[in-house]
């Protein structure tokens, strides 16, 4: 399985992976090209080789009208308009003086812009689905409506060339599955129009909430919620890399320079499918009622059982009866035995070991103009399907007095 791993021991910002993962595209320089040419106002990206600790790689430029923007600006306006600034990009460190000049686009401005730019419409509902992803957690660390959430002009621009980098380098790659390392998201403190706040920044952290971070020795905000809503979109998982040959290798250097190497480090390999072992219990029963085979089949599934289901056949004097089957692992399967016996009435079990082969199967969360909505994702063998999961659907229907298929993700 093709598999991708992004290693993040000095945290994630959107230009450091973009810079990590051009260095796995085959035409780095054509790929710049052609970011360059989808039509992202006023913006143009160029690279540039990059050292930091003895280590070479890749550092990515954003110029905003000419010039480089080394920050993320978010913010939002309230009823009563009053201007929050909130400075990212924690790996620049440069501070940003703030000019009355520069306007603000809403999130319905920024889907406009990406709603023009020349880009695959896979690539385009990612991009929009980030930044609704980093739209809502502003709202929620500001507790204002998603529509009163204003983004910085220099600052939105940065950003939307940083996440459409991304979306792009991540559609040509291809990966399979792509793995994401614990996050290191700094310590300290970071500096906004109305103060002081705590690092990880608000909107950050409401962005990485189910998502394992630490922090050690280097002060900063090193995880920007461009960052941290770029993993958790695409990311599976989160953990230590997995047994894979590495085939490639990227480099994606920050600015700042620490003790240690201020990059995010990208594998590009292979993972083997998913294989287990697995065991099939089976019984026949004919003097059970339905209800005591659908409380049985209850209990085995509370139980960790993989699956249950029955299967009508023809039994000893021509009786009709049920075939009961529970999948199961291994570690289950004494546990198992004991609920069949205890909960039907049959007197024996067949028993089978088997090997099964699984898609990788994962879940992940997009933000959506009715709320976040999970969605199932296997991959595997070469193939991918999605799935929005029901109990979201139908809690949008019920809210919004919709059917379920009038709502488009």
């Amino acid at each position: 399985m093709k598999t991708l791993y992004i290693e993040c021991n000095m945290g994630a910002a959107g230009d450091m992976l973009m810079a990590a993962l051009l260095e796995l595209h085959p035409e780095p320089e054509k790929f710049i090209e052609k970011l360059n040419s989808i039509g992202i106002p006023n913006v143009k990206i160029e690279y540039e080789k990059a050292k930091k600790c003895g280590i070479t790689g890749t550092h990515i430029r954003v110029m905003v009208g000419g010039e480089e923007e080394s920050e993320e600006l978010l913010g939002h306006h309230h009823e009563h308009h009053e201007h929050h600034e909130h400075h990212h990009h924690e790996h620049h460190h440069e501070h940003h003086e703030h000019h009355e000049h520069h306007h603000h686009s809403s999130l319905g401005d920024i889907e406009h812009i990406v709603g023009h730019l020349n880009l695959s419409e896979k690539v385009r509902e990612n991009v929009i689905s980030v930044y609704r992803l980093i739209a809502e957690a502003e709202s929620k660390a500001h507790d204002c409506d998603i529509e009163n959430i204003h983004f910085h002009e220099v600052g939105t621009m940065d950003a939307v060339a940083d996440i459409t980098g991304v979306c792009m380098l991540l559609d040509e790659i291809s990966p399979d599955k792509i793995i994401a390392s614990p996050i290191n998201v700094g310590y300290g403190s970071v500096n906004c129009a109305h103060g002081v706040l705590p690092v990880p920044a608000p909107a950050t952290e409401y962005i990485l909430k189910g998502v394992p971070v630490y922090s050690n020795n280097v002060e900063g905000e090193l995880c920007t919620p461009t960052g941290a809503a770029l993993l958790k979109h695409f990311a599976s998982e989160f953990k230590n890399m997995p047994l894979m040959k590495i085939q490639k290798t990227g480099y994606g250097m920050g600015t700042k320079d620490f003790d240690t190497a201020n990059c995010i480090r990208a594998f590009l390999g292979e993972t083997e499918d998913n294989t287990d072992k697995v065991v099939e219990l089976m019984c026949n029963v004919d003097d059970m009622t339905g209800e005591r085979i659908g409380f049985a089949m209850n209990r085995l599934l509370e139980a960790g059982a993989a699956d249950v289901f029955t299967v009508p056949i023809g039994m000893k004097k021509n009786r009709p009866g049920i075939l009961l089957t529970c999948i199961c692992s291994e570690e289950k399967r004494e546990e198992m035995v004991r609920l069949i016996f205890k909960h039907t009435a049959t007197i024996g079990i067949r028993e089978n070991r088997l090997d099964r082969y699984v898609l990788d199967r994962t879940e992940k969360t997009i933000a959506t103009e009715y709320g976040s909505v999970r969605i199932k994702e296997s991959k595997g063998y070469g193939v991918t399907r999605t799935k929005a999961e029901y109990t979201d659907l139908e809690k949008i229907a019920l809210e919004n007095d919709i059917d379920i298929s009038d709502i488009k993700l």
